[in-house]
């Protein structure tokens, strides 16, 4: 599996350790940035990870920002992605159960190294029970695309 990983300057440290954590597993792991503590804006960020999931450079992707919030906030506004902010394993495993979830997004600042690890084996390990959730998930998308595609064609 191969898993990107991006984030801004709130999530660069815990994104350093998810990144050594994930290569000691032996996961193909593609760092997307930022490479340092400065300030950088998180959306810039979040769409690497989205283009690295709808361009097939990676199978899934690990966001973090300060929170998670507003990088979560904004790979979500992306037809095909699934950005799933989570705060435990519970909520990383029902976000692969019941949503398919391909990106994982955490807050560097409100979640500490040894839980991350635990949150992203879970969403790793987890996989999508289909079933009733298929067609849910495929109205996200359908929803998405009909928006957009009116919002670009100027029928706002």
């Amino acid at each position: 599996m191969r898993i990107s990983l991006a984030a801004d300057h709130g999530g660069f440290e815990l994104k350093n350790s998810i990144f050594s954590y994930l290569k000691s597993k032996h996961y193909d792991v593609i760092d997307l940035g930022t490479f340092s503590s400065e300030s950088v804006d998180y959306p810039d960020f979040a769409l690497k990870a989205v283009e690295s999931i709808l361009m097939k450079e990676a199978d899934r992707s690990i966001i973090m920002c300060g929170s998670g919030i507003g990088i979560s906030i904004t790979a979500n506004r992306f037809p095909g992605i699934r950005a799933a902010l989570c705060w435990d394993p519970y909520t990383a495993k029902l976000s692969r159960l019941h949503n398919d979830s391909n990106i994982l997004a955490m807050g560097g600042r409100l979640i500490g190294v040894e839980l991350a690890k635990e949150i992203v084996d879970t969403w790793l390990s987890t996989d999508f029970e289909g079933g009733r959730h298929e067609r849910r998930i495929a109205k996200i998308d359908e929803y998405a695309k009909n928006f957009w595609k009116k919002y670009t064609e100027g029928e706002k």
